[in-house]
């Protein structure tokens, strides 16, 4: 004879799991849209550092024309970049990227700044 046992599971298991994966897709939700922010950044910043390094062998006009293209592909308006030389080439900007998302609005402020030798 087989005695079979009777469990009760009153949806514990299966309620922790829901809210388990409305968390996760909250958090991924969340992080994805927080992301776009810090990589327009740092794309943003991988070409100041590049026209930095060319720096000796363009002009001025030339690096901010580059730079202003680029922050209107990524940022959609253009940015003013301060270009400054002596014995090393100094990029500076400052500009700010919000995030408007439900439950959370927030406006990022950055000052990315290059330095490279000439």
């Amino acid at each position: 004879m087989v005695i079979f046992e009777r469990r009760t599971r009153r949806g514990t298991s299966s309620l922790g799991c829901l809210i388990s994966i409305i968390l996760l897709a909250a958090a991924a939700y969340y992080g994805i849209h927080v992301g776009q922010v810090y990589f327009r950044l740092y794309q943003l910043q991988d070409v100041r550092e590049s026209e930095a390094r060319l720096a000796p062998s363009l002009k001025d006009d030339v690096i901010h024309r580059r730079l202003a293209a680029t922050s209107d592909s990524l940022l959609g308006r253009t940015l003013t970049f301060d270009i400054k030389r002596a014995n090393k080439i100094t990029i500076h900007t400052e500009y700010s990227d919000s995030v408007d998302l439900p439950f959370f609005k927030h406006t990022f402020h950055f000052k990315p700044r290059v330095e490279e030798p000439l």
